[in-house]
């Protein structure tokens, strides 16, 4: 076997994919591959008319996945992978490209044009290549391919096609059907790698990989400038291929990439060859466009691979004790973790003194002009000011008289103003009021396992001599929901493809921010906002002029009583909050009320499979709140359960990841 003395070089490394396809993994696992699993976070929103060729959009995708992990790897995971493989598979068939159904009637439509026919199926591979230095960079290298099977479907009658839509299988499969289990039944013929067509082509990976260790490319030790990663190879790319010595030994195209106006950089063959090229990268449209020329090996059997070789800063621990090194980077973060509670007392002083809204409406202000403003001292002023500045959230500007004064970042105009669109200030107070108090109790949470949402409550009645107006505090409570909700809001309900759906119900919608969006986003749509009557009696203080009939609110508990009827229902933040026996409840009831056909759409932090991130969601539940924080594969396996099947996982500019879910 090919992959037999690879596997041995591999012993030790940190292999990773960037998938969360359990066929992938199947497939690697059986030859005897040990890697872990980070899915990607990178959105599949390339535009296809951009591409010439569908496998090139199929590459690009895998290619853009890689990247991404081993991006994000050192900074988010704090450890760096030898290896990333990224794959995306499309099925085409007179030009259209053919991905993931996103209902019933869509996995008909791709089905109906299948049958009877001919298509390809193509897997776009990235192997990115991760190698750290001493000089605290890393170093990458690019591998891309990809592998074209044709299938040919027989005559599917309409029975058959139904039988096997209302399996649910094809609702998570590029084309529609899986040719590993049911959908084999309706495949006439095979031509080229069975598993290319199951989602990963294994024997061209394999060559690929004796590429890698036995003729690969290696940076001279003598390079000494630093080379930028920028995806590359992208439609609009222009080729100047030049024929190179030796040609035939190497399956793989060498593209280099480097700042404009500098030196050529050489790369060192095992043989002891170089090449040199002067060039540089720009991304166009999320693609890569050379600026002016590249130089190729050939590919003798016309796949294409590239080699992108590049540096990037990394992480790295110094030596301790060196006096004389760079910054301990190890020390400095952990100094920011202690003084992470110091920095998030300023943010909330700041927002509640209301220093972001007079600062937009008076920008220039020295700290003495500001304390005289908010009614605060001089020295208080002057300190909270200066911590502002390099925390992001005020930028400083001298004037004549040698006084700094203080201006809003574009962050704090856009986030911390109490007025601003997408304002965060009432989630901010929340966070002040209700979370530092809870989390101030954390060693005891730790201890107990339980939350201290009763010891600080007892706590706040002991110090105070009146009892707190309850409608305020549910005021505040929704002020601080729809502000974080706001933020995230446009992202999910622009998500996925809703054009199949008439009518949604959002369950625990609170002031109505998410159904709003959702109509904005999808003009066929109306939503249902179902809460309990104390909050949508409060919902006119949000939305005070709003007529769109739409939007509609009604009041019940989804615990006890029925569900709006939908066809699509809408759950935002809700589920991580529950006990198992609330969410056996609430799961329950939608899927009865959920016809099959009709969807679920799930929106909460994500964790990555391996529980290393995000950092969010891994300490709101030090909370020890009653429910648990999940990954996409635990909330797709807790929804099957219940009848729902996941067709779509995305991860949106919010903090939140969004799933689509089909009741089967």
């Amino acid at each position: 076997m090919v992959l037999n003395p690879v596997i041995s070089k591999l012993v030790g490394k940190l292999v990773v994919l960037a998938s969360a396809s359990p066929r992938r993994q199947e497939i690697l696992r059986n030859v005897g591959l040990r890697f872990e699993v980070v899915p990607s976070w990178f959105k599949e929103t390339l535009n296809k008319e951009l591409f010439k060729e569908p496998h090139e959009y199929a590459v690009e995708t895998a290619r853009q996945k890689a990247l991404e992990v081993a991006r994000r790897m050192p900074f988010k995971h704090l450890k760096t992978p030898d290896m990333v493989i990224g794959a995306d598979t499309i099925v085409t068939i007179d030009g259209m490209i053919l991905e993931k159904p996103v209902d019933k009637h869509d996995a008909y439509r791709m089905l109906s044009c299948l049958s009877g026919k001919e298509h390809s199926v193509f897997t776009g591979v990235a192997v990115v290549l991760c190698h750290e230095k001493e000089n605290e960079e890393v170093d990458y290298q690019l591998i891309d391919f990809y592998e074209e099977t044709k299938v040919k479907f027989a005559d599917l009658s309409e029975d058959m096609l139904w039988e096997y839509i209302n399996s649910g299988e094809p609702m998570d499969k590029a084309g529609g059907y899986g040719i590993q289990a049911l959908g084999g039944m309706l495949v006439e013929y095979v031509h080229g790698d069975f598993l290319n067509v199951v989602g990963f082509p294994l024997n061209h990976f394999c060559k690929q990989l004796d590429v890698i260790y036995n003729h690969r490319f290696l940076f001279a030790n003598d390079t000494s400038e630093s080379v930028r990663l920028i995806p590359n190879g992208g439609p609009s790319s222009p080729e100047l291929t030049q024929k190179t010595p030796n040609s035939n030994e190497d399956k793989s195209n060498l593209m280099l990439s480097s700042p404009t106006a500098s030196p050529a950089h050489k790369v060192k063959r095992k043989d002891g060859k170089s090449l040199a090229s002067e060039k540089s990268w720009t991304l166009v449209d999320g693609l890569s466009k050379c600026n002016d020329g590249e130089t190729k090996l050939h590919d003798t059997e016309n796949k294409p691979s590239r080699l992108i070789t590049s540096r990037k800063e990394g992480i790295k621990p110094e030596v301790a004790g060196d006096v004389d090194s760079e910054p301990n980077k190890d020390l400095q973060l952990l100094y920011e973790l202690m003084d992470g509670f110091k920095a998030s007392k300023a943010l909330f002083t700041a927002s509640k003194l209301c220093v972001f809204d007079l600062l937009h409406s008076k920008p220039g202000l020295d700290a003495e002009q500001v304390a005289q403003k908010i009614n605060i001292s001089v020295k208080g002023a002057e300190c909270l000011l200066e911590a502002c500045v390099p925390l992001g959230l005020l930028k400083t500007k001298k004037r004549t008289c040698s006084k700094p004064v203080y201006e809003n970042t574009d962050l704090a105009t856009v986030y911390l103003r109490s007025d601003a669109c997408l304002s965060l200030h009432g989630y901010i107070q929340h966070c002040n009021d209700t979370l530092w108090p809870l989390f101030s109790h954390l060693e005891r949470a730790v201890k107990e396992g339980a939350c201290q949402r009763d010891k600080v409550k007892e706590s706040k009645d002991e110090c105070q001599d009146t009892v707190s107006n309850s409608q305020d505090d549910k005021l505040k409570f929704m002020k601080a929901m729809h502000s974080s909700a706001k933020v995230a809001a446009k992202a999910i309900a622009k998500a996925f493809d809703l054009s199949s759906y008439k009518k949604a119900c959002d369950l625990g919608g609170c002031t109505g921010v998410m159904a709003y969006e959702f109509i904005k986003a999808h003009p066929e749509l109306s939503v249902t906002v179902f809460d309990l009557p104390a909050v949508v009696d409060m919902t006119e203080y949000f939305h005070p002029q709003s007529t769109d009939s739409r939007v509609s609110f009604k009041t019940g508990d989804f615990f006890k009583d029925e569900l709006p009827k939908a066809d699509l229902y809408i759950l935002v933040r809700i589920l991580h909050d529950l006990t198992d026996e609330k969410l056996h409840v609430l799961l329950s009831k939608t899927a009865a009320a959920c016809t099959p056909g009709g969807g679920l759409l799930l929106a909460e932090i994500l964790l990555e499979e391996d529980r290393s991130g995000p950092r969010c969601g891994l300490l709101q539940a030090l909370s020890m709140s009653e429910g648990k924080q999940r990954s996409a594969a635990e909330y797709s396996e807790l929804l099957k359960n219940y009848g729902f099947l996941t067709t779509h996982v995305k991860h949106t500019n919010s903090l939140l990841g969004v799933m689509l879910c089909r009741k089967a």
